[in-house]
């Protein structure tokens, strides 16, 4: 991935030169003179005497109601300013709750830092009350861990790790010991190290120049780290230069507008058919910082889309990524946009095999874009006997006066065609929200948010909460399955407390449906733990002091969105959209990592 944007504007003016100092005086000073001015997570003693100083350093604790809701929220904040986000828990149970959502965080290269008090010095490995070793469970999805060992210290290990967290773009870990907030200390405050990144090495941008210039069928797959470069027009001018169609990767959605006509949209999971058919043609690829990871280019929609002969050109700021997933020809080891800058001044002023395609290609690209959106519009509902038996079975169901459940396709695209300008979207891990790969286009980077890699459930209310902060004047949207929302749906408590307002969509289709449907393919529809009796969601909200609404005709889902939003903008409130949907299931999530069961034991012999 490449590099983030740097954030020296954020920094605040702190005391200079050594003085003397509380190490809790010294950890916040070296907070502000990062820029920090939100934090996340819930108060506790372990580091009461550095919480005592964070108003008047100009620090927000925003409490929430459940640690690993902190984790997500910091990744929120973090993805959308591109600044750190920063969590703070309780030594032991506290700082344990926030590991799913530091491993989440990891795999977006979200700056995130970990601040976790520790057991005090003097009763350590002792079995003291809420003891445990707090490093251990961070170190593989941390960057890098700084542990206090002296109170003189304080301010140098936590400059650190804000500083790592932004040059090796992921979490990194704060570990303190209790005791050490407290005494006296003579120490200056570092000021911020930011790493500036080049374009790559010269041999390697030249070797892909001439690669580029004999292309006759070149494609772009922008990946994160054109969000995280702030490389989106310094992308946008090596495609136009080329001619080129441009793929986001899996789940960054963001990476290049969906206005542009070069746009043709995700690869992975429920993407473009239009991004994949193009891919498939291309004789030079542009992998333009993307680790290329192996769950967003398996074959999907039944087409084995990655061109097998194709010359690949891979640019990250991870060396460690360059041909680590798929072959390639030339690595660059260097930042999005300095890369991007540095390929279209080669490629500028002389003659490419591909100018001469360029009106054709341009032809090719629309009409690929228009068949997808004519497939989809008319992708009313799963084709599979399984789904149209639930389409049947909940059709006589009738939930309410006058109400039917709803085609998840169709309220996706309906949500779609509703959504405001500017605005952010959290998707969760799930069977719906997976699907809306197919329907979420964005004009702006740092918009859209999802689990990438990890697949956590329960990750989108939170994130979205997070991007909120961090980003209040823009519409914040979460898309969860009932499932998920379970796991999340209690920090609208923390929306309602602290006046952050966003608006929440919760698919309501009663089962765990992504794995549902692996059930129904290989498992003959032996249905175990899948299903899920739920109350009103909307009316949950509304006992917490949010807005709720519950929707159950096609006609009013835009209608729906667009009033939440309005509460959200206008009205400063939370809103819960509950949309009735379907038990109709999407093809398999994870086809990929399963197979046909065998059976040895006679008592089990039938299940296969």
């Amino acid at each position: 991935m490449s590099s983030q944007p740097q954030p020296q504007q954020h920094e605040r003016a702190v005391v200079s030169g050594p003085n003397r100092m509380t190490p809790s005086e010294a950890f916040v000073e070296t907070l502000a003179a990062h820029g920090v001015s939100d934090m996340f997570g819930i108060m506790g003693s372990a580091f009461m005497d550095a919480m005592d100083i964070f108003a008047p350093a100009g620090i927000r604790l925003i409490p929430v109601v459940h640690e690993q809701g902190a984790g997500h929220m910091a990744d929120g904040y973090s993805r959308v300013s591109g600044r750190h986000g920063v969590v703070i828990g309780q030594n032991g149970p506290g700082i344990s709750n926030c590991v799913t959502a530091i491993a989440a965080a990891y795999w977006a290269h979200s700056p995130v830092v970990i601040v976790t008090p520790e057991t005090g010095t003097m009763t350590k490995g002792l079995g003291g009350f809420q003891e445990c070793n707090q490093l251990p469970m961070f170190q593989e999805f941390t960057k890098y861990q700084g542990h206090v060992t002296h109170p003189a210290r304080m301010a140098e290990y936590t400059a650190r790790c804000f500083d790592r967290a932004m040059s090796d773009m992921g979490p990194t870990q704060l570990n303190i010991p209790r005791d050490y907030f407290y005494g006296e200390v003579t120490c200056e405050i570092p000021r911020p190290q930011r790493v500036e990144r080049g374009a790559g090495g010269e041999q390697a941008l030249n070797d892909a120049a001439e690669l580029l210039a004999s292309a006759r069928f070149p494609v772009i797959i922008a990946g994160g780290g054109v969000v995280f470069a702030d490389a989106v027009d310094e992308c946008k001018a090596l495609a136009e230069r080329l001619g080129a169609p441009v793929v986001n990767s899996y789940l960054h959605n963001d990476s290049f507008p969906a206005s542009h006509p070069l746009w043709c949209g995700p690869l992975g999971y429920q993407g473009s058919k239009a991004a994949m058919k193009l891919l498939a043609q291309a004789d030079v690829v542009v992998a333009l910082g993307s680790r290329l990871g192996p769950f967003g280019t398996l074959p999907q929609h039944g087409i084995d889309y990655w061109p097998k002969e194709a010359k690949v050109i891979q640019i990250d700021a991870d060396h460690k990524m360059l041909g680590l997933v798929k072959k390639t020809t030339v690595g660059i080891c260097g930042d999005a946009k300095a890369a991007a800058i540095a390929l279209t001044a080669r490629l500028a002023n002389r003659a490419l095999a591909c100018d001469a395609g360029k009106a054709e290609r341009a032809a090719k690209i629309a009409a690929e874009k228009a068949a997808w959106e004519k497939e989809l519009d008319g992708w009313t509902h799963e084709l599979d006997p399984y789904s149209l038996d639930m389409i049947e079975e909940n059709a006589r169901e009738k939930p309410f006066s006058g109400g039917q459940y709803l085609h998840p396709r169709q309220v996706l695209r309906e949500l779609e065609k509703a959504m405001p300008p500017d605005v952010m979207v959290s998707t969760d891990i799930g069977n719906i929200n997976s699907i809306a790969n197919s329907y979420l286009r964005f004009d702006k980077p740092r918009s859209f948010f999802a689990a990438m890699s990890f697949g956590n459930c329960g990750y989108a209310f939170p994130t979205i909460i997070g991007a909120k902060v961090a980003a209040p004047h823009r519409p914040a949207i979460s898309y969860a399955g009932d499932g998920a929302w379970g796991m999340s749906l209690m920090e609208t408590l923390t929306c309602v407390r602290h006046h952050i307002p966003v608006t929440a969509v919760v698919f309501h289709n009663r089962q765990w449906g992504a794995e549902k449907k692996n059930q129904v393919d290989f498992y003959n529809r032996r249905f175990v733990a899948g299903e899920l009796d739920n109350p009103s969601f909307a009316a949950i909200a509304k006992a917490m002091g949010a807005e709720g609404l519950v929707v159950d005709r096609i006609e009013d889902v835009g209608p729906a969105l667009k009033k939440a939003i309005d509460m959200q903008m206008n009205q400063g409130k939370t809103c819960i959209v509950e949309i009735m949907c379907t038990r109709e299931l999407g093809d398999p999530f994870r086809r990929d990592a399963l197979s046909k069961p065998k059976r040895l034991l006679e008592k089990f012999r039938d299940y296969v």
